[in-house]
């Protein structure tokens, strides 16, 4: 792939190509679980930033006032699993945000039927927490924002989701492939990867730079329905 010159302000005029991007984990994810994606990408040419946030004691109303402002400060966001559904929200929130596109790693915008069984369930309700709600409803339609979505999901269900009975359909062991098949997605590229084997893969970081860089991913139904 080729890497993108930080410092050449014609590619990202002429291609639209996002230079900063901000790294968003997921609900159980510490920032440095972004670490090995975030190094990648830095490698591809891109200025990384990475964000961590309380996504169980904390949810939505406490993290989105926090995530607003520094989405005025980067062209991109690639997110992991709840942290897509907040990304959304925030630019559903505010549609105006000079975020060109959004790379959703794994993120159940369709609704999370294992966040639903764990609300569900008074002695496991506290896994989810305060993002619980956002995470069982998903991203709801319509969606004013304006910039370019993508999605990455797994298909090797490694995780507690079969175990609990909460995935019968294909997925990574916590969220469902159909859960990540939202409407306003502009592409969609499943990898053999569990959930959070999604942050240390190559080749998801490989397609994440390419949507980044193209706005569709290299090996994604988009390009499959152009051949």
């Amino acid at each position: 792939m080729t890497s993108i010159d930080a410092t050449d302000t014609s590619v990202s005029r002429t291609l639209a190509v996002p230079r900063r991007v901000l790294l968003l984990p997921g609900i159980w994810m510490p920032a440095w679980s972004m670490s090995t994606l975030g190094k990648r990408l830095r490698a591809q040419g891109y200025l990384v930033q990475c964000l961590g946030y309380p996504g169980v004691q904390g949810g939505p109303e406490a993290s989105l006032p926090r995530l607003g402002p520094l989405l005025r400060e980067v062209d991109a966001v690639v997110c992991h699993s709840l942290g897509g559904l907040m990304t959304l929200e925030a630019l559903r929130a505010d549609p105006n945000l000079p975020i060109q596109r959004v790379v959703c790693l794994g993120s159940p915008l369709q609704g999370s039927g294992f966040a639903r069984l764990l609300g569900a369930r008074r002695h496991l309700r506290w896994a989810v927490g305060r993002s619980g709600d956002l995470l069982g409803a998903g991203c709801v339609l319509p969606w004013p924002g304006k910039a370019q979505v993508g999605m990455v999901a797994g298909s090797l269900a490694f995780g507690l989701g079969p175990l609990l009975g909460a995935l019968e359909d294909p997925g990574d062991g916590t969220v469902a492939l159909a859960e990540t098949r939202w409407p306003a997605l502009n592409d969609h590229r499943i990898v053999h990867a569990s959930h959070s084997g999604l942050l240390l893969s190559q080749e998801v970081a490989i397609e994440v730079g390419h949507f980044l860089q193209h706005g569709q991913f290299q090996s994604g139904e988009r390009s499959r329905r152009q051949a």
